[in-house]
């Protein structure tokens, strides 16, 4: 006999309908169909930022279930122990989701697989947050790539799956389980005042993901290679936010950044080498899960950076008040936003690694905590990259200048002009939102006067230079 028991599909950060292979599955079985999500540990250690957008993109990924006549199921509690509640519950004779990989989520994925598979349930994981799965990637040796530009040459030419369509139904079973209230969860209580503030520049949902890579597509990526490190020009793709959350997968991007090349749009390659980046971050990530925790080039832990949050520099860093523009502009969009042009978030990590020699987990921390597009792996290699304890053929002697590098990306000062307020007789709205958006008790005001460098440019360079050539490794 067929069987007919219910599908559980555990839902992660797979926030999306198309190419969501353990939905297609489950949606094509005939068997009842039960997504749920759990609140567990790691959804409660989250960030302020990036746990209120999970809280948002749950919400709008209900309701696209709830249009194919389903439902999210919202459980609190250990995933095992939650699971299984709901297996007895509701007589599901299945457990599917979609793979994740950082070291956490795969210790606990491993635990449930086991005991699920142990009483006689079927157990599967499916692919689908990365294109290439981090263990088939390899040298000729058979070791992992350390390398980017190696790890790009060696997956550019290979067949990225075909994204699956949206399931044409979902069946409902005869009964629900019940389901926790989103609203009761209170995802987004950290946020306080700045919600208000960063909620019209989130982009939520698989149908904005969509509709965003297809603008992209359209209009932007021909000119990618240039337009993107331009941070007052709309020139990239932004969907780091919805990829984060699984509202898009990496596979529909390559797809349609592979279109865009086969039709002339020469920017389009630079595109699909980001998409890698982010798949080399993961595969670091997976093979040396100390990248998320400790210096990936280990060497670099007898290195003398400072560690303590508590100095006047580092709060003048995180609140946007360095002296140094293009550091404090990207600083401040990311406040306002939840997100940081690319150029600035190298700017901004080198300045805190290098001129103000701070530990680069201080700025992991940090952006942790403020971004909407928070990946654990690509935040964690973007700080390593730039403070040089990361993957990188060049590591210590790149100091980027903040001044010559705003000389370079933002000549005419649209940038840090549309971010920063003070000394300005009619700041923009942008730059104001930043202080309606900030706590309370920072006690800032766009009448401050803006403040002179903590530390140089040049003197923070010479600094960092000379801590370099004299370290001890």
């Amino acid at each position: 006999m067929a069987d007919t028991s219910p599908i559980l599909v555990w839902i992660r950060r797979d926030l999306r309908l198309s190419d969501h292979a353990a939905l297609h599955k489950a949606g094509g079985s005939g068997r009842p169909v039960i997504p749920v999500f759990i609140r567990d540990a790691g959804v409660d250690g989250l960030g302020t930022a990036p746990q209120w957008r999970l809280g948002l993109g749950l919400g709008a990924f209900a309701e696209a279930l709830e249009e194919k006549g389903s439902r999210l199921i919202l459980r609190s509690g250990p995933a095992r122990e939650v699971l299984e509640a709901l297996v007895a519950e509701t007589g599901a004779g299945a457990v599917w989701w979609m793979r994740a990989y950082d070291p956490e989520s795969v210790e606990r994925d491993t635990r449930v697989k086991t005991a699920l598979t142990d009483q006689g349930l079927d157990a599967q994981s499916f692919p689908g947050h990365l294109m290439f799965e981090p263990w088939t990637v390899e040298t000729q040796q058979g070791a992992f790539y350390k390398v980017y530009t190696p790890f790009w040459k060696s997956v550019r030419g290979r067949d990225v799956a075909t994204p699956l369509p949206s399931p044409g139904a979902l069946p409902a079973p005869d009964t629900w389980p019940e389901s926790e209230a989103l609203a009761d969860w209170r995802l987004g209580a950290g946020m306080r005042r700045g919600a208000d503030i960063v909620r019209p520049y989130v982009r939520l949902g698989e149908r904005a993901a969509q509709s965003r890579l297809g603008a992209f597509i359209a209009s932007k990526v021909a000119d990618y290679d240039s337009g993107r490190d331009l941070p007052a020009v709309d020139g990239t793709s932004n969907l780091s936010e919805n990829l984060a959350l699984g509202e898009i997968s990496p596979a529909q991007c390559w797809h349609a950044g592979k279109r865009a090349l086969e039709d002339g749009k020469a920017g389009a390659q630079t595109f699909l080498k980001e998409l890698v980046w982010r798949e080399f971050a993961y595969h670091l990530m997976w093979h040396t899960p100390r990248l998320l925790t400790g210096n990936w080039r280990e060497d670099w832990d007898a290195f003398p950076w400072n560690e303590d949050e508590r100095l006047a520099e580092v709060r003048a860093w995180k609140q946007g008040r360095t002296g140094i523009r293009f550091v404090d502009a990207g600083l401040r969009e990311m406040y306002v936003t939840g997100r940081m042009h690319n150029r600035a978030r190298m700017i901004v990590a080198s300045y805190l690694t290098k001129h103000l020699m701070c530990h680069w987990k201080i700025g992991l921390k940090w952006f942790e905590d403020c971004l909407i597009d928070w990946d654990p792996a690509s935040n964690a290699m973007g700080w390593q990259w730039s403070a040089g304890s990361g993957p990188d053929a060049t590591p210590y002697f790149r100091v980027f200048n903040p001044v010559t590098q705003l000389d370079r990306f933002d000549k005419n000062r649209d940038y840090v002009s549309r971010w920063i307020a003070e000394g300005k007789t009619h700041p923009s709205e942008q730059a104001l939102s930043y202080f309606q958006a900030i706590p309370e008790r920072w006690a800032m005001s766009p009448q401050d006067a803006y403040p002179d460098p903590i530390v140089a440019a040049d003197e923070g360079r010479k600094r960092a230079l000379a801590a370099y050539e004299n370290r001890d490794f």
